[in-house]
């Protein structure tokens, strides 16, 4: 409980606001941000989010939605959303409420009781499509992202229970209760899934990727380790490994742990690190949906022909299959 509660504490930290500034150079466009306050009638639930997106040029732009990890909030990981943005996509940075910085209030205690309920897990994908509604509702709508959203090209990324939302999305099926529903949204057309937990169901993972037909660029680092269930980040590519569908890859950096990922400035080594590994995961991702959401030849030959190796160089490792 003690290690729990200090992973809990941290998470608190990085929903704070705080994070690192980072190296990669920024998209060509300005970027505007705005908070949107969604009702889902049909749940009777709440989905708070911050859009990203380039304040000026007609688009359309592919459109992406960020899932933050349990005890997140839709402020952070900025860092991404912010430089996604800069390079033409919107953003949507959605909150998932029941698994965001409001479980934290009861402590270790509270963080455990918002893992263990299986409604969380439940809501959380569908929290994203959701968001994909409302923001095809915006781009027919009056206002600033009226017919300026490419609707046929999605991606969903997400960081820890983001990254187990992300894959969610993109087919994974896990135990709820009995059964092991899908929660799949055809609409997704790539994905992004970063310190994503090992599959919950320990049968056969191999069926519980099977529908899992979108590339997807899995992110760990050497040192991302948690408690929970045991999640060593030897085990964070799993899904890598047993995911059949073409466009899949691996990236792992060496000396990166859980928090690198959020955000939250560190100083010393560490800091060092994750700075450095920010800007490599800024880089690579958005030639990852260059690649996939726009079919940039050019972000494609970087990405999977060795250029970002070469960028990469001794801070990770990166295969793709």
């Amino acid at each position: 409980m003690k290690r729990l509660l200090a992973f809990a504490v941290m998470t608190l930290s990085a929903g704070c606001g705080l994070r690192a500034e980072t190296d990669a150079k920024p998209g060509p466009a300005a970027v505007a941000q705005m908070d949107m306050d969604w009702q889902d009638a049909k749940r009777d639930r709440k989905v708070p989010a911050r859009l990203y997106y380039p304040k000026d040029g007609d688009g359309p732009f592919p459109l992406i939605v960020f899932s933050h990890g349990w005890g997140g909030n839709k402020d952070m990981y900025a860092y991404l959303g912010r430089h996604w943005a800069g390079y033409g996509y919107v953003v949507v940075h959605v909150q998932h409420l029941g698994s965001d910085t409001g479980v934290l209030a009861g402590g270790g205690a509270g963080f455990l009781r918002s893992m263990l309920d299986p409604r969380n897990s439940v809501e959380r994908p569908k929290d994203i499509s959701f968001a994909i509604d409302k923001m095809t509702a915006l781009n027919g709508a009056d206002g600033p992202l009226k017919g300026r959203l490419d609707l046929q090209h999605i991606g969903v990324a997400g960081h820890s229970g983001g990254g187990f939302t992300t894959l969610a999305i993109a087919g994974e099926v896990f135990p709820v209760g009995k059964e092991a529903p899908g929660f799949g949204d055809p609409r997704v057309s790539a994905g992004i899934a970063i310190s994503a937990p090992k599959p919950l169901t320990t049968n056969d993972y191999d069926q519980a990727f099977a529908a899992v037909k979108i590339p997807v660029l899995h992110v760990t680092g050497t040192n991302d380790n948690l408690p929970l269930r045991r999640n060593l980040w030897i085990a964070r590519r799993e899904a890598y490994d047993h995911i059949k569908a073409a466009g899949q890859a691996l990236l792992i950096f060496n000396g990166a742990n859980h928090m690198t990922f959020a955000g939250l400035p560190r100083a010393g080594d560490q800091g060092t690190v994750d700075k450095r590994v920010q800007q490599l995961l800024q880089e690579s991702s958005t030639s990852w949906w260059d690649t996939w959401l726009k079919g940039d030849a050019k972000a494609r030959q970087w990405l999977l022909a060795g250029g970002f190796a070469g960028e990469l160089g001794g801070d990770g490792t990166f295969e793709a299959k």
